[in-house]
């Protein structure tokens, strides 16, 4: 019993805080598209419609009868599906920022965000699955499009090693996706 007191007292709780930005939000909507079933779809439809329009502007090229609806719309169909997550982002943005600066206490208990106007505790049971980027650690909900997710940005830690406990913490407790 000494030896995981102690244990547990080495692995402790790490602390992060931080002001969330667009790239906080963006980066976890674009690593949640990369997982989820609707990402998966959204990209092999990129896949198709891009064919498509090559084949209709080589068509154009060549003299033989193309959809001119294809060549100016899809483009713009495009981007905006490939800037979809930072427009999202922009939008959570502004409901998070109204929060003010973010506390974060992260523990094999689970984890507790702090902001001016809120307290939110939450378990790892209802955010099983995370995703490491290079700037976060993003916990994701497990129903099959991740609908609810927590951004722990890196910068929030006031020691470089802090991110390394923190990924044991989440690696011990959840699972990677």
């Amino acid at each position: 019993m000494v030896m995981n007191m102690g244990r547990d007292a080495e692995q402790g709780v790490v602390e992060l805080a931080y002001q969330p930005v667009v790239g906080d939000y963006a980066g976890a909507l674009r690593e949640r598209r990369r997982f989820n079933r609707a990402g998966r779809i959204q990209k092999v439809a990129l896949v198709l419609i891009g064919l498509a329009w090559a084949l209709d502007l080589g068509a154009a090229v060549g003299g033989g009868d193309s959809n001119t609806f294809l060549l100016i719309w899809v483009p713009l169909v495009v981007a905006l599906l490939l800037f979809q997550p930072w427009l999202t982002a922009r939008q959570v943005l502004k409901a998070a920022a109204r929060n003010g600066a973010y506390r974060a206490t992260v523990s094999d208990a689970g984890l507790t965000v702090v902001t001016e106007h809120s307290s939110t505790s939450v378990g790892f049971a209802a955010q099983p699955r995370y995703r490491e980027t290079k700037e976060l650690f993003v916990l994701y909900s497990d129903d099959k499009n991740a609908t609810c997710f927590t951004v722990l940005p890196k910068r929030g830690v006031a020691d470089p090693a802090d991110v390394d406990r923190l990924r044991g913490i989440l690696d011990r407790n959840l699972s990677r996706v």
